[in-house]
């Protein structure tokens, strides 16, 4: 079956998704107050609480959970095959992301604008919260690292795709204070700053002079300086560095300065992009079955459970539901614009996974070269992203883009969707240092700088450790194996809260229900066999300490999460509470 015909039917099945099944959940189970006065409203403080637009919301929120997890996992699980990825980014986005992303909006627009860790002490107790904000703050500790290391290698890289990406900051700052004082529109300034910077990467791909590349000012690759470092660490240092003092300052800056603008910029990337890269499927007219195998059989790693937490964002992931919560929530114009914002957001999430799975399993002129390059799980993992980018060079490569250029403006994407998580993640960790804070009365903890020093050098400690054989600054995949699971967990729990508040306000709840009862069962299961017999040392491999310390503490954590949840569940009735 050829790419393009592949593409149709997981378009027309999000299409109907949002056309249909969102609408349904949006007047049925959700039921949408189109005179709800949203926190944006009540609490507005032109930092964090500011009414926004739905587009422009929709932007931030889109790009935020995009980042480059909806690429990476999927690119990671073709390894099973394509078919599997397909089908489980198809139907996980319609009936588990859609309804999960849009659930919390609406929980956290409900209940004050609050993040899901603190909506668990209502709906479930105290004891919940804390336990719940320990596995977030674990989370989105993960992601700072991880992506912060994701865009250094980027820039190290495709040295060709900094300047673009330097370009789009003060743009985006001007396009926010011209916006905020004029009340105009942000579509034509923001495309016309998306003309310039992928002016700038044609540029930098053909201009040397242009290509801010570090390594070659450290002396080239094998060039050793201070400390014993070669050239590629170093650079890995500066980059990181500046990524430190950037994500500080983004973090703190009210919402309309940079992150709206910005974002919004961003979406228009991740439509042009997409739109280049399904035209090349046209225009190239690939069979995935010829390039990579449908279905796979391997003997290193079983894809039941492990493809359901592979593929994350995507299909589905809890830190959109942080997003939501955390940032989204807050910029909520009106209740009902949560259909757009949550469901349709979840909806170019699942666009996107779906043509990286598509691009990365046309790449390949064979199933031999596939199955090559896709030799083991753990080789999968390492060059997926590298695949990705091959692969939607190549499409891009069919409309006339000279294969550089075409290069530079992925990555520029990449780099774009994972700077957006990288700072949405630390001001997301900024609340949840805020929240403990005020838990244990440690006033410290509240004031803006202070939480922001601690997210931002925390995060920085743990990316500079020493990392894997993925080099220098990697240390964020130390924990990185948690990730998928500790992510899936949260989805699942969050999904809980939606169903137990539902619930409460006698509602149809097996929208929430079933998708919950699927991700916790598939997680749980993932998680224990890794902690059991993979980090534990009773399995084949060593044992591995500090992944099987913090795993088994989140998996205890959870699991006590939901017996409590599971208890209150069985001895509640419905009673229509009021949300605040």
């Amino acid at each position: 079956m050829p790419a393009i015909v592949l593409a149709i039917i997981g378009i027309v099945v999000f299409a109907l998704g949002y056309r249909y099944y969102s609408k349904f959940i949006a007047e049925r189970i959700y039921r949408l107050d189109p005179d709800y006065v949203t926190p944006a409203h009540r609490y507005r403080d032109g930092v964090d609480f500011v009414p926004t637009n739905k587009w422009v919301l929709w932007g931030h929120h889109f790009t935020s959970i995009a980042g480059a997890a909806p690429i990476v996992g999927p690119a990671v699980a073709v390894y099973w095959g394509w078919l599997p990825a397909f089908l489980w980014v198809v139907l996980g986005t319609v009936f588990a992301a859609g309804v999960h992303d849009f659930g919390t909006l609406v929980l956290s627009v409900r209940n004050k604008g609050q993040s899901i860790g603190t909506i668990a002490e209502r709906l479930i107790g105290r004891r919940a919260k804390l336990l719940f904000l320990f596995i977030i703050l674990i989370l989105v500790l993960m992601v700072n690292a991880v992506f912060a290391w994701v865009i250094s290698n980027l820039f190290v890289t495709f040295p060709a795709s900094v300047l673009s990406v330097f370009i789009q900051i003060p743009l985006a700052i001007w396009i926010g204070y011209s916006i905020n004082k004029k009340g105009k529109s942000m579509l034509f300034p923001s495309l016309v700053v998306l003309v310039v910077m992928y002016g700038a990467a044609i540029l930098a791909s053909n201009i040397p002079a242009l290509q801010i590349d570090l390594v070659s000012y450290f002396g080239g690759e094998g060039a050793l300086g201070p400390l014993g470092l070669d050239a590629v660490s170093w650079a890995f240092v500066v980059w990181i560095a500046i990524l430190m003092i950037y994500v500080y300052i983004a973090s703190i800056l009210p919402v309309w300065k940079l992150l709206q603008p910005r974002d919004f910029i961003n979406s228009h990337q991740l439509v042009v992009g997409l739109l280049i890269l399904y035209l090349g499927l046209f225009f190239t007219w690939p069979t995935p079955e010829v390039t990579a195998p449908v279905t796979r059989g391997v003997t290193d790693v079983s894809w039941f459970p492990l493809l359901f937490i592979t593929i994350a964002c995507g299909a589905i992931s809890g830190f959109h539901g942080l997003v939501s919560s955390g940032t989204s929530s807050k910029q909520l114009n009106k209740e009902t614009d949560a259909r757009l914002v949550g469901y349709l957001g979840a909806v170019g999430e699942g666009t996107l996974a779906l043509i990286t799975i598509l691009a990365v399993t046309t790449f390949f002129a064979t199933q031999s070269d596939f199955l090559a390059a896709y030799e083991s799980y753990n080789v999968a993992n390492a060059d997926g992203l590298t695949h990705f980018i091959g692969g939607a060079g190549a499409l891009a490569t069919a409309l006339g883009i000279p294969a550089s250029v075409a290069q530079t403006i992925v990555a520029v994407i990449v780099v774009s969707f994972a700077a957006t998580t990288l700072d949405t993640s630390v001001r997301l960790m900024r609340y949840i240092i805020s929240e403990l804070g005020q838990e244990y009365k440690a006033p410290a903890l509240t004031k803006k700088h202070v939480a922001t020093s601690i997210a931002v050098g925390s995060s920085a400690i743990l990316v500079l450790l020493p990392g894997d054989d993925r080099g220098f600054g990697s240390g964020g995949y130390l924990l990185w194996p948690l990730f998928g699971t500790s992510n899936q967990l949260l989805a699942g729990i969050s999904l809980l809260l939606i169903t137990i508040w539902l619930r409460r306000k006698g509602r149809n709840y097996l929208v929430t229900l079933i998708p919950m009862v699927f991700l916790l069962f598939m997680t749980l299961w993932a998680m224990a066999s890794q902690v059991i017999f993979q980090w534990s040392g009773l399995g084949d491999g060593d044992a591995q300490i500090l992944l099987f310390v913090l795993g088994a503490i989140i998996l205890g954590f959870a699991i006590w999460i939901i017996l409590e949840a599971i208890a209150l569940f069985r001895k509640e009735r419905p009673n229509i509470e009021p949300d605040e």
